[in-house]
């Protein structure tokens, strides 16, 4: 493709060198740029793109586009001291993240605009939601995409995926696959931290989804405020032939579309609104649900699974399914891997696998178990991941003191921090009752076994903060690390 079809509407300050170069592929990692490669320099999180210049020129870059003039200079006289000879094509652009997103998009020909793209954001459900939007529509006979935090979906081929929210190259190189596969829908989850750092501009969303919105990523926001207006730029965003889907119950529900161009259509299971839910039963297998005055049943349990549910059944009605067959569609699909997924073990014991990482989520899985049985002894097993926001660790403690018979704080992706760090921040939170039924078991896997070692018959076992992982990071180290591996492996031991 042609260099300046590529870059056009990307905001353009200067550019030196033939605009009408053919341009092989589009990268932000100099370790990936070759001949005919455009490489685009981007300031990271922890990293910034613009030293890496020299790098990718001298891996065959021909074209390169920048944001700071002093690091480019400094890339590109450092690159001639080493004897480097050919100067490629250089494009200043005003916002080098803004110009990789348009660029993306440009060269993979808009692919977004070849299907129909459905994005939900909030703080919890994302996963579940777009998971099962994905299944639904694939076992309704559609070929669909999936782009989530546990794996990309290009029909049915599976592709690991690292972040919640990829970078715009990989977003519109993987829409690009699916358009090209025939899929007709693409199910994503966009995160406060993707739209801040305009990882989906320039993509067309048919359908934009709210869940909700509580207490998380303020390690990167800083403010509550500041992590709101991300979340709502999504929906600032859409278009005006667009749906703009949102949690009436959410006290942030109606805030986050008040400025949006999309229709609004609104879901709620405690007051009027376009879609309406509430449970009628609930156990360990399940619950009853009444959707728009109809009766259907899930395998999902809990309220904010209720909530889940009901976003997907309005989705799928808003993209032309047929109330009664959405319903039966929803009686089939199973819980996205890692969300209240329940292990049974002798004793009449149930483990339950969580991804709960935030106050909000643990509250909501703890108060679903407490609600299924009543009678039934809780423990449960977390801990606080390292390198993020602390200020929710002694938060975390007092909802399981609060609703845990036992508590065994551990870890969880560490990170760089120390675990014993990490502990101490938690037990903040507990009171001197809360600290009487509390165990600190550095070791997650002692913890585990602690657990169902000590467990009483008849009892619950939550552990929280995993889910679909199937690692620990400790230090800069990924370790393999799976609960369900654990979990058989303690037991057959025993």
């Amino acid at each position: 493709m042609k260099l300046e079809q590529i870059t056009d509407n990307c905001g353009i300050v200067k550019i030196s060198g033939n605009k009408d170069m053919e341009i092989s592929s589009v990268c932000n990692d100099s370790r990936k740029a070759k001949d005919g490669a455009l490489f685009i320099a981007v300031k990271g999180y922890a990293g910034n793109g613009h030293d890496y210049i020299a790098s990718a020129i001298r891996s065959g870059a021909s074209a390169i586009a920048y944001e700071d003039e002093t690091a480019t200079e400094k890339q590109l006289s450092e690159y001639r001291e080493t004897g480097g000879g050919n100067t490629p094509v250089m494009i200043k652009v005003a916002d080098s993240r803004h110009a990789e997103a348009i660029m993306a998009a440009n060269f993979y020909d808009n692919p977004s605009r070849k299907l129909t793209l459905v994005g939900i954001t909030g703080t919890n459900g994302k996963t579940t939601t777009v998971t099962l939007l994905y299944n639904m529509f694939m076992n309704l006979g559609y070929n669909c995409g999936l782009l989530s935090t546990i794996a990309n979906y290009v029909g049915k081929q599976r592709i690991p995926t690292d972040n919640t929210t990829a970078d715009p190259i990989t977003i519109n190189s993987l829409i690009s696959r699916m358009a090209e596969e025939g899929c007709e829908y693409c199910f994503m989850e966009v995160s406060s931290i993707g739209m801040q750092q305009e990882r989906v501009t320039g993509l067309k969303f048919k359908v934009g989804i709210f869940s909700n919105l509580t207490h998380d990523h303020l390690d990167y926001h800083k403010t509550f405020a500041e992590y709101l207006r991300c979340k709502k730029l999504f929906f600032d965003n859409l278009p005006e032939d667009a749906f703009a889907v949102t949690n009436k119950d959410d006290k942030n529900g109606m805030v986050m579309v008040q400025n949006t161009k999309a229709e609004i259509v609104t879901y709620s299971c405690k007051s009027i609104a376009d879609h309406t839910c509430r449970i009628i039963e609930e156990t360990f297998d399940g619950m009853e649900l009444k959707i728009d005055g109809r009766e259907a049943w899930t395998k999902l349990i809990g309220q904010h699974n209720a909530y889940n549910i009901l976003a997907i059944y309005t989705t799928a009605v808003i993209l032309g399914a047929q109330e009664e067959e959405a319903l039966l569609a929803i009686s089939r699909l199973d819980s996205a891997t890692g969300r209240l997924e329940n292990i049974r073990c002798p004793k009449d014991i149930s483990v339950i696998i969580d991804y709960a990482h935030t106050p909000d989520a643990m509250e909501n899985v703890l108060k679903t178990l407490r609600d299924i049985a009543p009678e039934r002894k809780l423990i449960c097993v977390f801990g606080c991941g390292g390198d993020r926001d602390k200020s929710k660790r002694p938060e975390m403690a007092a909802i399981a003191e609060k609703m845990s018979d036992m508590i065994i704080v551990t870890s969880d992706n560490s990170r760089t921090e120390k675990t014993e760090d990490i502990i101490e921040d938690i037990k903040k939170g507990f009171t001197p009752a809360g600290m009487a039924k509390s165990l600190f078991i550095a070791d997650r896997k002692e913890a585990i076994r602690t657990a169902l070692m000590t467990a009483p018959q008849s009892s619950t076992i939550l552990l929280a903060g995993k889910g679909h992982e199937t690692y620990q990071i400790m230090g800069t180290e990924k370790r393999h690390f799976d609960e369900r591996e654990i979990i058989r492996e303690i037991l057959d031991k025993k």
